[in-house]
Formats: C-alpha cells, structure tokens, sequence
C-alpha cells in the first residue's frame, strides 16, 4: 500500500511491519502530510519504528524537527523506539541536529535500538449486550496477574469509556490491547473508524460511560490516532510509579 502526497510520500518495506521509506520532497507544504503519515504508520508498531529517509529532499533544515514530533509523540503510543536511517552523511548531521536518532542503514539501527521489556494482552470483543463487561473483567483480570492491582479501577474505566464509545459510535468489534512497560501500563481500543475521539464539552448523564474528561484526568496522557491499516485507535497510559508511591 503506498499513499501519494502531493511531493512527499511513505512506502513500507515489504515484510517489515514497522519499516517504510519516505521521498519526495519536504517543505512547509508537505510538514502536516508527513507528520500525519509518519504517526499514522507508527500506530500500529508493536516493536520499533524505522523510517529510510534518504530520498527525501529537505529544503529546509528546520523541517527535519517532523521527525523529533514524530519521535515524541511515538514515545506516548505506540511507546516503541523511533529511529531514522540514511546513506547520505550531511543528511545524517542535519536530522541529528534535531535530536532523532539516525542510523547509516537498516541494520545499523536494528542493532542499536533498545527495546523496552514488556508484557501485552489483547482481545477481540464481540459485540454484545456485555462486551463492556467483558472488557473491564479483562483489564481486570490482567492487572491482578501482572501484579498491579493498584491500576485496576482506572485502567477498567479508561477501557469502559473506549469500548463504549466504539459501540455507539461505529460498527465494529473493539480490539483491546494492554500492555505493562517498565514505569507504565498502556490501554487501547482500536476500530475501524476514522473519525477521532474528541472531549465532550459536558458529560452526558444519559450515556453510558464516564467521558474522555474523566480518562484525562485519570491517565498520564492519552490521545486517538489514526492508522496506517485503517481506522484507528484509542489510548491511555497509567503511570506505575504513581501506584507504587501510594
């Protein structure tokens, strides 16, 4: 799958789920379209992000902080190291400049890259009168084993107002997916709309589920990005640290 920008364009490696190249050229025309290609790609990553970048022209040198956008925001969701690769040197220098890792070739950042340890959990739920059930007594059951019990009531709230909000506002069975990092602990709810999740200006007594204001106020960060496969998914992080102060 390759989509055309209008002089800037990503295209995965074949078999590389996580690895693409970008061409084209990059201008203030192009910035949005690539950051939102770059994230969009990286969505879906479940171990790395690499990103070939060398027939990519930038007019400017400024432009190159896309890449330290992309990078921080990757931090968040998918929380997956992002790195750069490019055979030309005076490339290299300039994206460095703008605080990305970057790498001669494919192989060099693969060897550099240090993946965090993790555990992860996912499941398809069908839709039912109890998928919300089902949701949180899975979140549930996944705190206890992972030993953070602490993190269980935010973390099956955060999933009860992503689930139902897939069930009232698309066709789609939710995909859950938990995942324990080091200082963090990652809930996400993917489906096949595009249409982000946006705070409601006031909570709705009549609908199920507490709001995107009561999971903002309980995560570290969250956020809806769309992604590269289609459709798009919904995230939190819940920090460990604050748990284990408690």
């Amino acid at each position: 799958m390759v989509a055309m920008l209008a002089t800037v364009w990503l295209v995965p490696r074949p078999g590389a789920s996580a690895s693409a190249s970008v061409g084209g050229v990059l201008d203030r025309t192009t910035y949005p379209r690539l950051r939102d290609r770059l994230l969009e790609f990286a969505a879906d990553a479940e171990d790395a992000v690499v990103i070939d970048v060398g027939g990519l022209e930038l007019r400017d040198p400024a432009l190159a902080r896309v890449f330290a956008l992309a990078a921080l925001r990757v931090a968040d969701w998918p929380a997956v190291p992002f790195a750069l690769v490019t055979d030309r040197p005076e490339q290299r220098a300039r994206i460095a400049r703008a605080g990305v890792a970057v790498y001669r070739d494919f192989a060099a950042a693969e060897a550099s890259l240090k993946r965090p340890v993790r555990r992860r959990a996912e499941q398809v739920l069908e839709r039912t009168m109890r998928t919300s059930v089902r949701a949180r007594g899975f979140v549930e059951g996944v705190c206890a084993e992972w030993q953070v019990p602490g993190l269980a009531e935010n973390a099956a709230l955060i999933t009860t107002e992503f689930v139902e909000n897939t069930l009232r506002h698309t066709d789609s069975a939710p995909r859950l997916r938990v995942e324990l990092r080091r200082d963090e602990l990652g809930i996400a709810v993917a489906d096949g709309s595009a249409r982000p999740a946006v705070l409601r200006e006031e909570l709705d007594t009549l609908e199920a589920g507490l709001g995107l204001r009561m999971v903002a106020k309980v995560a570290k960060s969250w956020g809806s990005s769309r992604v590269w496969s289609g459709g798009k998914v919904v995230w939190a992080v819940l920090s460990t640290v604050d748990y284990r102060r408690r």
